[in-house]
């Protein structure tokens, strides 16, 4: 069994001991807590969400959005990108407009770049196929999970089927580095 944390927001790893976070096998981190106006945190998923983020220019939000992926892959202690390609309830309906293979590839260069991978999310069922399918081309590693929300926690009929369309083996999934090395850079 790996030990790991979900975390959220920016500040999280002060919020562990270096002895704690020493102990750790992998962090999974997402960019759904994400810069509101005035730079609070704010959680996309929460319904007032479009009061407190600007997205009057969705385009905007997105190209703003992709950035804070890049940003958090680029500068956040982390091992899995959690829920990738997620997007808050006002852009969700046209998913395949604002995922552009332009945004995704971004992502999916800094994944490589700092060697962080992509967890498939059978709850949400994402990421969707062409991102799932550039990220494998750049060698990114996989995770499967299912976002720990009943009643779908612990289902990965989604991971499975994107598995077998991609071809997927076990030297694509992710496996947390062996000690010494710490997946936490503080």
């Amino acid at each position: 069994v790996y030990k790991g944390v979900q975390a959220e927001w920016t500040d999280w790893s002060s919020c562990f001991t270096p002895k704690l976070l020493s102990q750790l096998d992998h962090v999974l981190m997402d960019a759904m807590t994400y810069p509101g106006k005035d730079g609070e945190r704010v959680k996309l998923w929460e319904k007032d969400v479009a009061q407190r983020v600007e997205m009057d220019d969705k385009q905007a939000f997105m190209d703003r959005y992709v950035d804070f992926h890049v940003e958090l892959i680029d500068n956040q202690p982390m091992d899995i990108l959690g829920n990738a390609s997620w997007l808050p309830a006002p852009l969700a309906p046209d998913y395949d407009t604002f995922w552009t293979m332009a945004r995704i590839r971004r992502v999916v260069d800094a994944a490589a770049r700092r060697q962080v991978a992509v967890e498939i999310s059978s709850s949400l069922k994402l990421p969707k196929l062409p991102f799932l399918r550039l990220a494998k081309t750049a060698g990114v590693k996989f995770s499967f999970g299912s976002n720990g929300r009943y009643p779908n926690m612990g289902k990965l009929d989604y991971c499975f089927e994107m598995a077998k369309a991609l071809g997927l083996a076990k030297s694509d999934m992710f496996v947390p580095a062996a000690k010494p090395r710490q997946p936490v850079r503080v």
